[in-house]
């Protein structure tokens, strides 16, 4: 008996340290890098903190019993789609350079152009949503869209290092179609290991202000969240980002939960032209963590947004709530407090130029 038990500790502690040690697990930060980290101000008690105090379930809630039920429990039959849902395959390599867009590419990864000058957002274009084959399958129709649809970009945007944000296959498969890469502290480690060179990488910490092509800037701000990729959590920073061209205000807001971030980020740098907002993987347990549908409605009037965005849905099951419950309830919830919701289909273009564009409520169909 306590052979077999000494031979399974072994076998189990082997695997655990195959299993981290694969690329898409990433990197832990070391060096020049570590120093950095322990130096910054959003870095205490061994790791990055947000503005307030963020548990990690709401109180109330059990761990014990989210878990089993994100595992075990009941599911809602609409928790993935019925049937394949809509989307249109844009050829990306064929928009005129001179045209101000964004393309949804499923869950919170999308390509905008503006200015002359090309972002891809944490661009997840691979069948699975984790570092595992066969585990988060996107849904059908939602993965129409593959690394190699992918042109030449200026830069590739990351808003922190979860798997269904910073996707390994997608992001080693573009390396040499990307100018720079812009990312929270901490980050790099994962990119340099992916084959990124340290002079490719726009790595900083909140409050940041970068000057990009085009007369365009970037500013790394606030979001209410956590990171991590392997056991530790926390050992990288989640980041926002303002975007301000000569055209345009622009918010790519990342994960979040709700929090007082958000209005100061709008009185500082608002009113947005547009704001990209996570709403879908959401729970009652976690809010802290992801917004609520009613959330993201208080943080676009926070930001002053003139356009809202919603992503982060219709292409992973994440959470417990029905696969198209967050655009249902976005666009009732837009209409009651009379905002502009812009609800593309995967694929569809949006003019950025155009004031007045409409979209059908696709997920109904």
């Amino acid at each position: 008996m306590i052979y077999w038990i000494i031979t399974s500790v072994v076998v189990l502690t082997v695997t655990f340290f195959i299993v981290m040690n694969m690329k898409a697990f990433g990197a832990i930060s070391k060096g020049k890098r570590l120093k950095r980290i322990k130096q910054s101000k959003l870095y205490k008690k061994k790791q990055f903190q947000n503005i307030s105090h963020t548990p990690s379930i709401t109180e109330g809630y059990k761990m014990s019993k989210v878990t089993y039920d994100f595992f075990l429990g009941k599911k809602d039959p609409l928790l993935k789609p019925l049937k394949e849902i809509p989307s249109i395959h844009t050829d990306l390599k064929n928009i005129d350079k001179n045209q101000d867009v964004f393309i949804w590419l499923g869950h919170s990864s999308y390509y905008l152009q503006t200015d002359g000058v090309s972002f891809l957002i944490d661009p997840v274009l691979s069948k699975y949503g984790s570092p595992f084959k066969y585990f988060n399958k996107a849904f059908k129709g939602s993965d129409i869209f593959k690394p190699e649809d992918i042109p030449n970009i200026d830069y590739l945007v990351i808003t922190h290092d979860h798997f269904d944000h910073l996707d390994y296959p997608t992001v080693q498969s573009i390396k040499n179609r990307t100018g720079m890469a812009i990312i929270p502290l901490g980050v790099g480690a994962h990119l340099e290991r992916w084959g990124y060179p340290e002079n490719k990488l726009i790595e900083e910490e909140w409050e940041a202000k970068i000057n990009l092509k085009n007369d365009i800037k970037i500013i790394f701000t606030p979001a209410r969240h956590f990171s991590g990729r392997r056991i530790r959590q926390n050992d990288t920073l989640w980041s926002s980002y303002v975007l301000i061209t000569p055209t345009k205000k622009i918010f790519l807001g990342g994960d979040s939960g709700y929090d007082s971030h958000f209005k100061t980020i709008g009185e500082q740098y608002g009113p947005f032209d547009y704001v990209v907002l996570e709403n879908g993987q959401y729970g009652e347990a976690w809010r802290y963590i992801h917004t609520l549908p009613e959330d993201v409605i208080q943080a676009a009037i926070d930001l002053k947004a003139e356009r809202i965005l919603p992503v982060h849905a219709a292409k992973f099951a994440l959470a417990l709530h029905p696969w198209n419950e967050p655009l249902q309830k976005i666009t009732a919830l837009g209409k009651e407090k009379k905002l502009n919701i812009l609800t593309p289909m995967i694929g569809e273009i949006v003019d950025m130029n155009q004031s007045e564009q409409q979209f059908t409520a696709w997920w109904e169909s």
